[in-house]
């Protein structure tokens, strides 16, 4: 996309700490040089995605209504690289490791955790499953980078299995994307630790419960992590830009963003730099002719949030923004629960919606428990499929989140 005129770049863009600024008002940056310190162990570094001048280190409010630092660049519009962008030296497991966590990777695909801490498992894995299902409404993004950074992810991947010992991969792609399949499998086809995998091309494929139960035939115990399940998970872009990385020693300063919907006058993908605000990306695909923008979604048309102002800025984990005409931003009416069970039957971890929402209103943190309400990871299909188009995943979301808190104060399980 065309450089916009500023950037603002947030110092929490993954899970964990938020990064420290390094940087102050004044100083000049280039593309890669650091401006936001990794504050923990579970915390990522933060770039500069563009060349300029420090024009502020401001708080920010997030969408959870929660502060964290901001670092606002004015642009020079040059692009220079930083004099310190090389490759990095890797030659065992510190060394990857540490190269890792100082380009500042997390979990692309959305959840951002932070991936230097991923792969150092407390329990022994022997499987790396890249998840590239890419399964939401819309987002092409992981397809796109498949079929253009191929070899990007084939070098990311043998990274991972040479300096970490997990022996084998397995690359989860759905049918539906028969070019990715092909491509990947003729990439992979000398490497016998390596297999493509194609997966069912049904909603929901592409969490990470599901995805290790379709690849390994395995279940992650209740409260578990995919490695007590032998298996690390990393999303096919992450992979992606590991795998530039070690090529390059440009840390993770863009990203491949969807822009589509139906008010989308130009649907494509775009090279984004982060911290690019919403407006400045939608200025460049433009709005249709005659259509009122009534709504803007962050990530897939199921499970992003609507975005509360378009001078938001994208961070490493913006995969997509659906641009939604006020027509079909506009929701349905919502009537009463007609215990029709199609709650039930489509959601794809076998929960019980209604069950839980009356268990919700009553705050029976017992019965939440047993109906397994943390499971739940807003996939959005109870609120597509329900007749009476009730918000029911607004409404687990709530119940999911009592819950938890209530575990955390000791309440029972």
């Amino acid at each position: 996309m065309p450089l916009p005129a500023q950037v603002r770049i947030l110092m929490s863009q993954h899970i964990g700490a938020p990064a420290k600024p390094v940087v102050k008002k004044g100083d000049a940056v280039c593309v890669g040089t650091l401006i936001g310190e990794a504050a923990g162990f579970v915390s990522a570094n933060i770039h500069s995605s563009v060349s300029g001048t420090v024009s502020a280190v401001e708080t920010f409010r997030l969408a959870n209504g929660k502060t964290c630092d901001a670092v606002v660049i004015a642009t020079d519009g040059k692009q220079t690289v930083d004099p310190a962008i090389q490759p990095p030296v890797v030659t065992d497991k510190a060394s990857f490791l540490a190269a890792v966590r100082a380009c500042g990777l997390v979990g692309l695909g959305g959840a951002g955790f932070p991936t230097d801490v991923k792969l150092q498992p407390k329990t022994p894995v022997d499987t790396l499953l890249i998840n590239a299902s890419e399964c939401e409404v819309w987002l092409t993004s992981d397809t796109q980078e498949m079929l253009c950074c191929s070899d990007d992810i084939v070098r990311g991947i043998q990274a991972v299995l040479q300096y970490t010992g997990i022996p084998k991969c397995i690359i989860g792609i759905e049918k539906n994307k028969p070019e990715c399949i092909d491509l990947l499998c003729a990439k992979t086809k000398d490497l016998s630790n390596v297999e493509v995998k194609p997966l069912p091309s049904v909603y929901g494929t592409g969490a990470e419960l599901i995805l290790i139960e379709k690849c390994l035939g395995r279940e992650v115990p209740h409260g578990g992590l995919p490695a007590d399940a032998g298996a690390i998970v990393m999303n096919v872009t992450s992979v992606s830009a590991l795998g530039k990385y070690l090529a390059t020693g440009m840390p993770v300063v863009e990203r491949t963003i969807t822009l589509d919907g139906d008010a989308c006058a130009q649907p494509k993908n775009l090279v984004v730099p982060v911290g690019t605000a919403y407006e400045d990306i939608i200025a460049a695909v433009g709005i249709k002719d005659g259509v009122t923008l009534g709504k803007v979604v962050a990530g897939g048309a199921m499970m992003g949030p609507a975005v509360e102002s378009l001078s938001y800025p994208t961070t490493k984990t913006t995969s997509g923004l659906i641009l939604l005409s006020e027509a079909a931003a506009k929701p349905a009416p919502a009537q009463a629960c007609i215990r029709c069970g199609r709650c039930i039957e489509y959601c794809p971890m076998g929960l019980a919606p209604v069950e839980v929402n009356a268990a919700y209103a009553t705050r029976d943190v017992e019965e939440l428990g047993k109906l397994h309400v943390d499971y739940c990871f807003n996939c959005g299909s109870c609120t597509f499929v329900c007749p009476a188009k009730r918000p029911c995943t607004q409404m687990m979301s709530l119940a999911k989140a009592y819950y938890l808190d209530q575990i955390k104060k000791g309440g029972n399980k």
